[in-house]
């Protein structure tokens, strides 16, 4: 048993889906664990991080455990999924020096890692918490698209649509790009804002970046249908097209 003071839980991004997104440094933190955990739904279905990983380690290093990452209604059963996930990990913690969690996109950006953390700190004192970044869904949906998230002195809003239309309609509203994540199953909702806003020209969306089942397009595309869950949206703002006019 190695000495829980020297543990390590590290979380790597290994980017919306296209195994060759894999940072280098995610690419070695991944080989270098003793353990790779992914997250897997109650439905055992294999996720976009369990896919990735299998690019670059042996299957049976990595470790699947259950999140209630489709659960939002019901917080009981989805706090005892979170307690059970983090006790998991915890007691992986206790047997191994390294413990790597893969993550799709990056650690730091609305993951499942941060609360995992959170809740194995509190369970295995001293363990030292690192995270290697991964590429955004905004990054890859943009390099596909050739859309340009920022110029200049524009700002950049990112925005979650499960926190409600309303503050996607806000960020609309203001200056520069902004970003929508997880706006599937509120596709209509989105678009109905886009066009509210003046926004809809030259705006985009996509899903599955970097998988067979990839579709990229552009938002005037949106007739309400529900999209993938995991759907990405950048809405650039108003440009002139003259270089440097936004420096």
């Amino acid at each position: 048993m190695p000495d829980v003071m020297s543990s390590r839980l590290i979380g790597v991004g290994v980017g919306p889906g296209d195994p060759e997104l894999v940072t280098v440094k995610g690419v070695n933190a991944l080989r270098a664990a003793d353990v790779v955990v992914v997250p897997v739904m109650d439905t055992g279905e294999r996720g976009r991080a369990e896919a990735t990983v299998l690019h670059y380690v042996p299957v049976e290093k990595v470790v699947r455990v259950v999140f209630a990452l489709n659960e939002r209604t019901d917080r009981a059963r989805r706090e005892a999924a979170w307690d059970a996930a983090g006790e998991r990990v915890a007691g992986l913690l206790r047997e191994h020096r390294r413990v790597a969690f893969a993550t799709i996109g990056d650690p730091n950006v609305y993951s499942t890692f941060t609360y995992l953390a959170q809740t194995v700190a509190g369970l295995v004192p001293g363990t030292v918490v690192e995270t290697v970044p991964g590429i955004t869904a905004m990054q890859d949906l943009a390099a596909r698209s050739g859309a340009v998230l920022t110029e200049g002195t524009e700002p950049l809003t990112l925005v979650p649509v499960t926190a409600g239309a309303a503050v996607l309609k806000e960020a609309l509203a203001g200056p520069g790009t902004v970003v929508a994540y997880k706006f599937g199953r509120q596709a209509g909702e989105v678009a109905g804002a886009l066009r509210e806003a003046g926004r809809l020209a030259g705006a985009v969306w996509g899903s599955a970046l970097g998988l067979p089942e990839e579709s990229v397009r552009p938002a005037a595309e949106l007739d309400g249908s529900p999209l993938p869950y995991l759907s990405t949206l950048i809405a650039p703002p108003r440009r002139d097209g003259g270089r440097g006019g936004k420096l």
